[in-house]
């Protein structure tokens, strides 16, 4: 009686076991019906116990039966001859006619004498899996196009040199050394360097040195063990693990401290890492790209930079000159930063004026590229018409110094920017008249916001178009 009782609570616990799976689990009797069916089968397939039990497994066409093409019956069947299939991707078709994909494993069961019994299937819905992955090869591609050799956009003497170089370090596995100042562009070269070599499908990995801690850096770009310091409660793999087989892009490299040069000396001598807290050597595989924005060598004279690291570093130095020394560059990075933003905002500007421009061209540009991206984005929050003006502008830029354009033109000269004490009724149709109704040109000239135009046009009940004569 009480072997009997167990039986019954082991065949309960069995019962509920197979409900309560995510996956889906079904059984073939000898002759390949199906003989049992739970309810993530259910959820899996559309398709009932009802309806499945009873039935062949042809029921689900998988679109290849462990590894072999459909078999005429259940004897012909992979499982017989391998006893077992793990883990095998495949499709199988749902119940409203869509293909599901899915991980399929099989265990052949027998009895004591090897008399065959049935076969264990079990199904798992890889369809979010498979979403992911979409996802993440999409990104790839994405970041990918954006690191693309043709995004480093530039036509100057000083751009073809970069190019040169870039080339020239994508068929190197050199340690590359990128100098330039903040918003030049270091970490777009270093991708371009990265996505157009032969690690393009490994791995790229970004890390700012500048943003963490000693402590915190080192564990960030070695890892660390569980307990190897306090809130370290479980392992974890650093940066330099992460890229292992690609690229690792160490950005402001003058910035760390002499322990991590000396660790990182050594990842470069020796290509291998220990997690902190471990004392076992992991070797990687890895390109090392690092950037600065300071004179390395002047802080290897003032004791501040390791000069055996200095030199490990910059096997292949490219420097990135900076915005004001490529100033023809500028149309085409403001033309590229316009089509950016035309895409994010639906707006449809076409460019930017020429009197805009020309402030453009006169500023000295500290932020460099990233700052030209920066006051682009800034001018489509305010600008309304086709072209970008002047008082579209961040106003640091346009708080300079303004020269006007010398034109062929024998018209009157521009106006100086600086505002006018007062502007009466009278100067503000002068002026209009003198600009061919063009709002924007007027407040350039009187040095006020278009808004304020429009407002003393309002105040003084003068029209928004030219009256007819």
């Amino acid at each position: 009686m009480q072997k009997k009782t167990l039986n019954i609570i082991d065949s309960r616990f069995a019962s509920l076991l197979l409900e309560s799976m995510a996956d889906g689990v079904f059984t073939l009797n000898d002759k390949g019906i199906i003989s049992s069916w739970n309810p993530s089968m259910e959820r899996i397939t559309g398709y009932c116990a009802k309806e499945a039990i009873g039935k062949s497994c042809k029921l689900l066409k998988f679109n290849r039966c462990l590894s072999e093409p459909w078999p005429t019956n259940i004897n012909k069947c992979g499982i017989y001859k391998n006893t077992r299939f793990d883990a095998e991707e495949c499709f199988l078709r749902h119940k409203n006619g869509n293909n599901i994909p899915v991980i399929r494993s099989a265990r052949l069961v027998t009895d004591a004498n090897g008399c065959v019994q049935g076969v264990v299937e079990t199904v798992t819905d890889i369809t979010e899996l498979k979403k992911a992955r979409r996802k993440a090869e999409d990104a790839n591609r994405r970041l990918g196009e954006i690191h693309k050799f043709d995004n480093i956009i530039g036509k100057s003497r000083a751009m073809q040199h970069l190019f040169l170089a870039v080339k020239a370090a994508i068929a190197s596995e050199a340690t590359i050394l990128l100098q330039g100042e903040s918003g030049t562009g270091k970490e777009l070269v270093a991708g371009a360097i990265h996505y157009n070599s032969d690690r393009y499908k490994m791995p790229f990995v970004a890390v700012s040195c500048s943003a963490l801690s000693e402590s915190l850096l080192e564990s960030e770009l070695f890892g660390h063990i569980k307990g190897a310091f306090t809130g370290a409660v479980r392992d974890r793999v650093g940066r330099f693990e992460e890229a292992d087989a690609g690229t690792i892009f160490l950005d402001e490299i003058g910035e760390i401290s002499p322990y991590i040069q000396i660790k990182l000396l050594r990842v470069l001598q020796e290509r291998e890492i220990e997690r902190v807290g471990e004392s076992k050597k992991c070797k990687i595989d890895i390109r090392i790209i690092a950037a600065t924005n300071k004179d390395l060598y002047e802080l290897v004279n003032r004791g501040h930079f390791r000069e055996d690291l200095y030199y490990r570093l910059k096997v292949f130095p490219i420097y990135i000159p900076p915005l004001r020394k490529r100033k023809e560059d500028i149309p085409l990075l403001a033309s590229h930063f316009i089509t950016v933003q035309n895409k994010k905002t639906g707006k449809k500007i076409t460019g930017v004026s020429q009197s805009a421009m020309r402030i453009l061209m006169d500023y000295s540009w500290p932020g460099n590229v990233r700052e030209l991206e920066n006051a682009i984005e800034h001018a489509f929050v305010l600008c309304n018409d086709e072209n970008i003006d002047i008082f579209d502008l961040p106003v640091e830029i346009r708080q300079i110094e303004y020269h006007p354009l010398k034109t062929k033109s024998i018209d009157r000269p521009l106006r100086s920017l600086s505002p006018r004490k007062k502007l009466s009724r009278e100067k503000l149709l002068e002026l209009l008249n003198e600009c061919g109704w063009n709002k924007a040109e007027v407040a350039r000239r009187v040095g006020l916001s278009r808004t304020a135009i429009w407002k003393y046009m309002k105040k003084w009940d003068i029209p928004l178009k030219p009256p007819f004569n």
